[in-house]
């Protein structure tokens, strides 16, 4: 039986690379369930930008090295050219130009069975569901979304894509201990969801990938196999 294939959306201040060393436990668990595919964003996050910006890779990571570059998949802060999760906004920077980047990504790479994202990245897969179930870009096709420290959108123009809950299987991890992404913010993505599966570990801001979490993967995917 051939693994599924995923593509990964990575969170903010990391790039597809970083991602994939970060990801390493969970594509050593589901090996024979999935093929993981990383692209990276189109923004780069300058130093300057991001001094008070809480790391997402994870708790006690260091952001990705200097040849490492750092990207992000939209600006909450215009002009700053920033993003936290927590700052409410009335526009963004830079959605569209990730938007193509993903729909390249699918011509180039696809098909993809599914897609998963992780902190800014998970609220972006949530954008992309939206964008796919209203037909709006028909490049995209995923059959279901893992969304890994997952959060509702702060921005006024990306509530279009809260209007009614998605029909999409998805799977929604997330941590108890998360200190970037507290888990009362993920849990406000659930409802955006129809009958959404979740994940639930007792960690901070990273993907969990123990044994005692491969049963609750595996009964996810098994679905699509």
């Amino acid at each position: 039986m051939a693994p599924l294939r995923v593509l990964c959306i990575h969170g903010y201040r990391q790039n597809g690379t970083s991602f994939r060393e970060k990801t390493g436990s969970l594509r050593k668990l589901l090996k024979k369930q999935l093929e993981l595919v990383y692209i990276c964003a189109p923004l780069s996050v300058q130093t300057a930008a991001t001094t008070e910006v809480p790391n997402e890779e994870n708790d006690s990571i260091p952001a990705p090295k200097d040849d490492e570059e750092p990207r992000g998949w939209w600006f909450s802060d215009v002009q700053a050219r920033s993003f936290s999760a927590r700052q409410p906004c009335e526009t963004s920077l830079g959605l569209d130009d990730s938007i193509s980047v993903v729909r390249e990504a699918v011509k180039a790479q696809g098909p993809f069975d599914g897609v998963l994202g992780f902190s800014q990245g998970a609220a972006f897969v949530a954008m992309l569901c939206s964008l796919q179930e209203q037909q709006l870009e028909p490049e995209l096709n995923f059959r279901f979304a893992i969304i890994i420290a997952g959060f509702r959108s702060r921005c006024e123009e990306h509530q279009k894509f809260y209007d009614a809950p998605l029909q999409i299987p998805s799977l929604h991890v997330f941590g108890l201990g998360d200190k970037i992404i507290p888990d009362s913010m993920s849990r406000e993505l659930l409802p955006s969801f129809q009958d959404p599966q979740v994940l639930i570990h007792p960690g901070g801001h990273f993907v969990p990938a123990a044994a005692a979490h491969r049963q609750t993967y595996q009964d996810f995917l098994k679905t699509f196999q």
